[in-house]
C-alpha cells in the first residue's frame, strides 16, 4: 500500500501563515485558526506543506485503504481559501445555501475571503463535520 503523502509535520503554522503574500489571506487564516481551535479543542498543526489541520483520526475504508487525517482543516490556495469538511455535511443544500459567496465540492468549501461568507454558518458546517467525523471514526 502506498505511503500517505499528507501527514503532520513539525513546521510552524504561524510561519506558514506569515509567508502568505496577501495580508487579507494572512488575517483570514489567523481567524480560521482561532475558529477551528475553538471548535475542535486541538492546536493547529501543519499537514504536509500547505494544510493547517486540527486533531486527527484514523480511517479505514471497505476497500482496505486506511490512514490518518485531520478532523478539521483549511488551506490557503491561489485566489481562494479552502475549508475541508465531511461530504455528508457539505451535501446539506439548505445549510450550504446560507453560507454566502462560496462554492463547494464533495469535501471542500472555497471562498475568496471570510467577509464574503456568513462565518456563523461556516462554524456550523465545521462543527457538524467534526461531530460526524468523531462519530463515524471513533478512536
Amino acid at each position: 500500500m502506498a505511503e500517505q503523502k499528507t501527514k503532520p509535520t513539525s513546521e510552524s503554522v504561524a510561519d506558514f501563515i506569515n509567508k502568505q503574500e496577501d495580508e487579507q489571506v494572512r488575517d483570514d487564516c489567523r481567524e480560521l485558526v482561532k475558529m477551528m481551535k475553538r471548535i475542535t479543542g486541538e492546536p493547529a498543526t501543519m499537514w504536509g506543506p500547505g494544510i493547517v489541520g486540527f486533531g486527527s483520526y484514523h480511517y479505514k475504508y471497505d476497500s482496505g485503504h486506511e490512514g490518518d487525517s485531520c478532523i478539521a482543516a483549511f488551506a490557503p490556495r491561489k485566489g481562494k481559501l479552502t475549508v475541508y469538511g465531511m461530504p455528508e455535511v457539505l451535501a446539506d443544500a439548505t445549510l450550504m445555501s446560507k453560507l454566502g459567496k462560496a462554492k463547494s465540492s464533495k469535501a471542500c468549501i472555497y471562498f475568496k475571503k471570510l467577509e464574503d461568507i456568513d462565518t456563523s454558518v461556516l462554524e456550523q458546517v465545521i462543527k457538524k463535520s467534526v461531530e460526524l467525523c468523531k462519530k463515524k471514526y471513533p478512536g
